[in-house]
């Protein structure tokens, strides 16, 4: 999949509860997402299973929190 970090965080299609919170904390693109760690996300007040589901999103399209792409897939 071609993923474009500057991106919609709408793409990842997560809990709208989720997405809403992510876009209230001006956390609206891939690349804002995928600058924070699991520690931010919980000072952020989300949930170890909301948490999953993020994290789960993110390597569905090749990325994740800990900032290793998956050389299978082509970031832009």
């Amino acid at each position: 999949m071609n993923v474009n970090i500057s991106e919609s965080i709408k793409i990842l299609n997560l809990e709208s509860s989720t997405q809403e919170r992510l876009l209230s904390s001006n956390i609206n693109t891939i690349e804002k997402l995928w600058m924070l760690n699991r520690l931010n996300l919980k000072m952020l007040n989300f949930t170890d299973s909301e948490i999953k589901d993020i994290i789960i999103k993110l390597q569905l399209i090749g990325i994740s929190l800990n900032k290793k792409i998956n050389n299978n897939d082509r970031i832009k």
